[in-house]
């Protein structure tokens, strides 16, 4: 568990795409923290049931100087959770995160934002089982999509996620930010930091 921290990528490793953005946040993710996070109704009962036993995430965004106009990729986020065996990363990436976001299709989710639509985007290059999605949200700043990739390393989940203002999607973005992500878990997972 006291790992994790190193798994999410530095700011030198993002694609170049990121280089002038910043850490906006960051830090430990226990079930709580996620149920808190998710959709309404969610419990870290439930994310326990599943096998989650915690995660660490490193959000980077925009500076001042960065103007954020249609087609802008405001936001890149990597994420790493620990579950109870690879079963359960499995069983999280289809019954919580893809079933999750498709069954919300057309609710309110956070603040004054609505969930429009939720799209099954097909990643590859990865190591082992990886699945993704396209979302789309609307509120009182105009439109915001998030493309979202989740792959599997053993008993970790490995998610990239990239931002972007407007309706776009940014599936080989956010598989590049993955596999590098990918790259990192595995080299600290063999030992080699």
């Amino acid at each position: 568990e006291s790992v994790l921290e190193f798994m999410v990528l530095e700011k030198g490793e993002l694609p170049p795409e990121f280089s002038g953005y910043q850490v906006v946040r960051e830090g430990d993710l226990d079930n709580e923290a996620m149920a808190e996070q998710g959709f309404e109704g969610n419990t870290a009962q439930r994310f326990r049931d599943a096998g989650r036993v915690t995660g660490f995430m490193r959000e980077f965004g925009q500076t001042a100087s960065m103007v954020a106009q249609d087609g802008f990729n405001f936001l890149s986020a990597t994420v790493v959770h620990l579950f109870d065996n690879p079963n359960s990363v499995s069983g999280w990436m289809h019954d919580v995160f893809l079933k999750d976001f498709e069954d919300h299709v057309g609710e309110s989710v956070g603040e004054d934002h609505q969930l429009i639509s939720a799209h099954r985007l097909e990643p590859t290059g990865f190591f082992d089982e990886a699945v993704a999605l396209r979302v789309l949200q609307g509120g009182p700043s105009g439109l915001i999509s998030s493309t979202v990739v989740d792959f599997r390393v053993g008993r970790i989940l490995g998610v990239a996620f990239v931002g972007t203002v407007g309706d776009h999607q940014r599936l080989e973005l956010a598989a590049e930010l993955g596999l590098a992500l990918e790259r990192r878990i595995v080299r600290i997972v063999l030992g080699g930091g």
